[in-house]
């Protein structure tokens, strides 16, 4: 069975998105990348932001770490 996905973060920032992901393996929190690819369709130009899931079990620990560090989470 897969586990439950939530979205923690967006960014079109490569800086932010590795940073948080190196953020988050340190607190041993398992990170999915989503929209890595999605570059090749829009020209390498990062108009498209890419999405940082965490398991629904883990999301209130990521977005604390996230606001202790203050990134911004840059979702609706």
């Amino acid at each position: 069975m897969c586990p439950i996905m939530k979205e923690l973060l967006r960014s079109n920032d490569p800086t932010i998105i590795a940073f948080a992901t190196a953020l988050l393996s340190g607190e041993g929190i398992e990170v999915f990348e989503m929209d890595v690819h999605m570059s090749t369709l829009e020209g390498s130009i990062g108009i498209l932001p890419r999405r940082l899931m965490v398991r629904a079990n883990d999301f209130i620990d990521a977005e604390r770490a996230m606001r202790d560090n203050e990134i911004p989470l840059g979702r609706p």
